[in-house]
């Protein structure tokens, strides 16, 4: 049968007197008393049934029985060590692994994904797009990004945008002869529709955000629908009609371009994207360098939205 082993704060503090051949010396490395030491090498010599360490002159020495054992038992925590460096290291590369809402991840992650490669070439980061909540255990995934309200039981989660809703539209249908001159041409206009699963009853439709405009006699119940926000926006980018689209998501088409966003009015909503994972997983090198990155690009987009809209065809208002 195998032998049963002394406490490891005993083996710890009889290491330390060992090796430095000082009670007090390894007091204080390890942040106790004296005592404390004294005591817990009296555990390990109860325990074997023979003395380990002896008084010699002002210090102490080993005995036969702490030589035999000094060497065995640094060997046990160099091996303790390098199995916390190999834990770390499968928590500084690899695969990371992200869930994120299909939407979030075309129009606001993938467009920067490359940024964090670049800076962590050692993670490679597996993308999971879907609208479905996540068991991180089951899944195996590290860290999930949330389109909702903040609310996730036992899980840590951080919030990273806030999201509104305005219109916006191709810069070609802006420009067209039928474009817009004001807010009542939207009656003549295409209307795209947002019908996302996102049960957030904040979020306006078009009815809600003609009424806050003051234009509440425009009929908005025609036109087409989608069920994921990315297809509304490519829709608006196509030229297909003017989409009542989310603030976060059409910023990069925006900036490019593509997209053009269209009078001043902005309806916020109270759902926001929120970094969600279990506490089990911050201390991971490889999630802590993606939240740190997910922050800083954070504080990039809201430092440099865009403060402007067009109000009417030859009209930017700042």
């Amino acid at each position: 049968m195998k032998r049963n082993l002394p406490p490891l704060n005993s083996l710890r503090a009889f290491e330390s007197a060992a090796r430095n051949l000082s009670v007090s010396l390894a007091a204080a490395e390890l942040s106790v008393s004296p005592a404390a030491i004294s005591h817990q090498i009296r555990l390990i010599e109860d325990f074997i049934g023979m003395p380990v360490l002896e008084r010699s002159g002002r210090g102490i020495a080993l005995t036969d029985a702490g030589k035999a054992a000094l060497i065995h038992i640094q060997g046990g925590f160099a091996q303790f060590q390098s199995a916390m460096d190999a834990i770390d290291a499968l928590g500084e590369t690899g695969t990371l692994n992200v869930s994120v809402a299909p939407s979030f991840a075309s129009k606001w992650l993938l467009p920067r994904l490359h940024e964090f490669q670049t800076l962590h070439p050692q993670i490679d980061v597996n993308v999971s797009a879907s609208v479905q909540l996540v068991d991180f255990t089951r899944d195996s995934v590290d860290v999930a990004i949330r389109y909702g309200g903040g609310s996730y039981a036992e899980l840590h989660s951080e919030k990273l945008l806030a999201e509104s809703v305005y219109p916006v539209c191709s810069p070609d249908l802006l420009r067209s002869a039928t474009g817009l001159k004001s807010l009542g041409d939207l009656a003549n206009q295409t209307l795209l529709h947002d019908d996302s699963p996102d049960n957030d009853p904040s979020c306006p439709g078009w009815d809600h955000w003609l009424r806050a405009a003051g234009h509440g006699e425009i009929d908005a119940a025609r036109g087409p629908r989608f069920n994921q926000a990315s297809l509304v926006l490519e829709s608006a980018i196509l030229g297909r009609g003017i989409a009542l689209a989310k603030s976060t998501l059409a910023g990069s088409d925006i900036k490019a371009g593509r997209l053009v966003r269209l009078f001043s009015t902005e309806v916020p909503v109270n759902f926001a994207y929120y970094l969600v994972a279990p506490k089990s997983k911050l201390n991971l090198p490889k999630v802590s360098h993606f939240r740190d990155w997910l922050r800083l690009q954070v504080t990039e987009v809201q430092d440099k939205r865009p403060a402007f809209f067009v109000d009417s065809l030859n009209n930017v208002a700042a």
